[in-house]
């Protein structure tokens, strides 16, 4: 009887698998020619081509001014590096091709994002086309790709690393390289040393953690000293100054910034929250790391991640709305965790999540010229602060649930040592 069951298992995986790629090159169609119909200007890709045109002249990089809008690098000198080759295509070509790599990369953020949330070596094919079909309309990605971002790009290398077996000679190098094009990631190696750390006051004084942290370290030290070498000017100018200069990226009450300092700036109403913000970035990102230990120390390894994503969104100075690409595990390890315990309040946690990524309501808000979001009323500004509360809840339930679970043990614990 076995044998029969085996076969159709395999017959119906291979006719969902063909569905699956059907509906998912639809997806990825139809968004394609919604894309052109909407005429984006994928502007960053500019001003990353120019940076690279910057670089081969030996101009200043950090002069530069690109596209009718005028926009300043912000990353650091081995982004700009990266970018060089971008001078070698055509505007047009350019656009193309990078929409075609960022489509490949939503594929694979979310193969990589399946196999974190169900540990397994390779997520199932159909499971992944669905979810991308579904993913490529969410805001943060619809905006990655609009602007032609390296969202994506970065968010797979550091889940390329954080998928890799423990002790795995290349973990901590996707880490390091994407912390040294833009400095927000590297808030995974501060959480892979404190957890590797905690492991070691645990068990023993070297864990693997401890070891994909220091090759994060280095990786990113490698990529800096490369730049600075090749760049020197630049790379002294970024490294004592431009770091330190937030508001060359925009403004912070600006709807698009999903930050802690974005939506402060909004809610007092200034251009620069100042102390406020950096009170409760210390704290945010205390509480963040805290649950990220926390749950990686009881096995919870996705939620871990993703509650240490969602923290370096929140304590960055500016983080756009298209930073917000790691809403595609949020929502995909909220539907897993509903589909395997059930309950209403999983399922609604489910939507709200989905809703809020897919709805686009901060941009329903006032905003654009004229500094509009500082006059933002009670409700504008909820609108255009959802990124940010459904990061705390997210953190808030992981944080209940580690509480549970540490206070269930140890009542398991009392009746064992009673009972004995």
């Amino acid at each position: 009887m076995t044998v029969p069951v085996t076969a159709t298992a395999l017959a119906t995986a291979r006719r969902r698998v063909p569905l699956a790629a059907g509906g998912c090159l639809l997806s990825l169609t139809a968004f394609w020619l919604a894309q052109r119909a909407a005429d984006v200007s994928m502007i960053d890709l500019m001003v990353y081509r120019a940076e690279g045109a910057t670089v081969r002249a030996g101009g200043d990089l950090y002069a530069l001014r690109a596209t009718g809008a005028q926009l300043p690098t912000t990353y650091p000198p081995f982004a700009a590096l990266l970018f060089t080759p971008l001078t070698l295509l055509d505007p047009a070509d350019m656009r193309t091709l990078a929409t075609l790599g960022n489509l490949l990369l939503l594929v694979v953020f979310v193969h990589l994002s399946l196999r974190l949330i169900h540990g397994e070596r390779h997520a199932r094919v159909e499971s992944v086309l669905w979810a991308s079909a579904l993913a490529v309309w969410c805001e943060p990605v619809w905006t990655t790709l609009r602007y032609g971002q390296v969202n994506l790009l970065l968010a797979v290398l550091v889940l390329w690393d954080l998928t890799r077996r423990p002790g795995h000679r290349w973990a901590g190098v996707g880490i390091g390289l994407a912390a040294a094009v833009k400095l927000t990631p590297a808030l995974f190696a501060a959480f892979l040393l404190l957890t590797g750390a905690v492991e070691a006051l645990r068990h023993g004084p070297w864990r693997a953690a401890v070891r994909h942290a220091c090759v994060a370290a280095v990786s990113f030290a490698g990529a800096t000293v490369l730049a600075a070498a090749v760049l020197p000017y630049d790379s002294w100018r970024f490294w004592t100054r431009m770091v330190f200069e937030a508001g060359r990226v925009g403004f912070a009450e600006d709807t698009a910034n999903q930050s802690l300092r974005g939506v402060l700036a909004r809610l007092l109403h200034t251009g620069e929250p100042g102390a406020h913000w950096a009170l409760a970035a210390a704290a945010a990102g205390a509480l963040g790391l805290a649950v990220a230990v926390a749950a990686a120390l009881r096995g919870e390894r996705a939620r871990a991640v993703i509650a240490c994503a969602a923290t370096a969104l929140l304590v960055s100075p500016v983080s756009w709305s298209h930073h917000w690409v790691w809403c595609v595990p949020m929502v995909l390890l909220l539907g897993a965790e509903a589909r395997r315990r059930g309950g209403r309040w999983r399922w609604a946690a489910v939507g709200a999540a989905s809703l809020v990524f897919c709805s686009y309501a901060l941009w329903w808000v006032p905003h654009g010229e004229g500094r509009l979001e500082l006059a933002q009323d009670c409700g504008q500004m909820t609108l255009s602060a959802l990124y940010v509360v459904t990061a705390f809840g997210f953190l808030l339930g992981t944080a209940a649930t580690t509480v549970t679970a540490v206070t269930s043990a140890g009542v398991t614990r009392s009746r064992t040592s009673r009972t004995v």
